[in-house]
């Protein structure tokens, strides 16, 4: 067996977009299939915000780190 362990993104971050987006793909499938505007434009804002905050979140730290970052080997030049 290998020594490599895969995270598969169990991260604040990761987990943070996640739902934001599944709110706002719910949002926006009620929205249109009922013609409903308030819901559309409130899906396509968290759109936005789903995806800013997972990228956001990930630049500051809260994402997953590879296993070197892990270990504190990486290399930073």
């Amino acid at each position: 067996m290998s020594n490599h362990e895969e995270d598969h993104g169990h991260s604040i971050a990761s987990w943070t977009g996640v739902f934001t987006l599944l709110i706002a793909s719910i949002l926006l499938s009620i929205g249109i299939y009922f013609a409903i505007a308030w819901a559309t434009w409130t899906g396509v804002v968290l759109v936005v915000v789903g995806i800013g905050a997972w990228v956001g979140l990930n630049a500051a730290g809260y994402g997953v780190q590879s296993p070197a970052e892990q270990k504190g080997t990486a290399n930073h030049g």
